[in-house]
């Protein structure tokens, strides 16, 4: 649906989507591609992206929180969608860090072979991780344009419906 707010709402509705995309393309691929080529001199600049990672990640969900009672119903409806993107990102995150866990106890306390392990690793942990970070980035970046044509899906209109609603201009077309 596309609704009448003003420009300025328009921007305040993009910054969720923008640091959300920052964290995805700067910090987890740009970043980690030129922090593996330098790890060798200096391991600390790949320890440095999660660091990141984790402070932007604290910072949506703590923004979208905030959103709620401080926020334009659609500046609050475009944080809860980062918001609830970030809690896919995070569940993809822990399913990776518990397969490299898994990987580790069998290198570790298993006897496996080190090769085995890693395409485990690989395979079954980085790959899904690798896929929803670019699904992340293609939805992401879709809602940002929605934002700037002053639109949101209508599931989300429907789930946060309310009073403060601004004034829908046009409806969807496919409904």
């Amino acid at each position: 649906m596309k609704f009448n707010i003003s420009d300025e709402e328009s921007r305040k509705a993009k910054i969720p989507h923008e640091i959300f995309l920052t964290n995805l393309v700067a910090n987890h691929i740009l970043w980690f591609i030129a922090s593996l080529g330098m790890v060798k001199d200096t391991p600390q600049l790949l320890a440095m992206m999660p660091i990141f990672s984790f402070a932007f990640i604290t910072f949506i969900l703590w923004r979208a929180k905030k959103s709620k009672t401080i926020d334009s119903w659609f500046v609050m409806c475009h944080w809860q969608i980062a918001a609830t993107r970030n809690h896919i990102f995070i569940i993809m995150l822990l399913f990776m860090l518990s397969i490299a866990l898994l990987g580790w106890l069998g290198i570790t306390y298993l006897d496996m072979k080190d090769v085995a392990a890693y395409a485990i690793i690989g395979g079954v942990g980085i790959l899904p991780v690798m896929v929803t970070v670019l699904a992340l980035i293609i939805m992401e970046s879709d809602i940002l344009h929605q934002a700037t044509l002053h639109k949101l899906p209508d599931g989300v209109v429907e789930k946060f419906r309310s009073m403060e609603m601004p004034e829908v201009i046009e409806e969807a077309e496919f409904s």
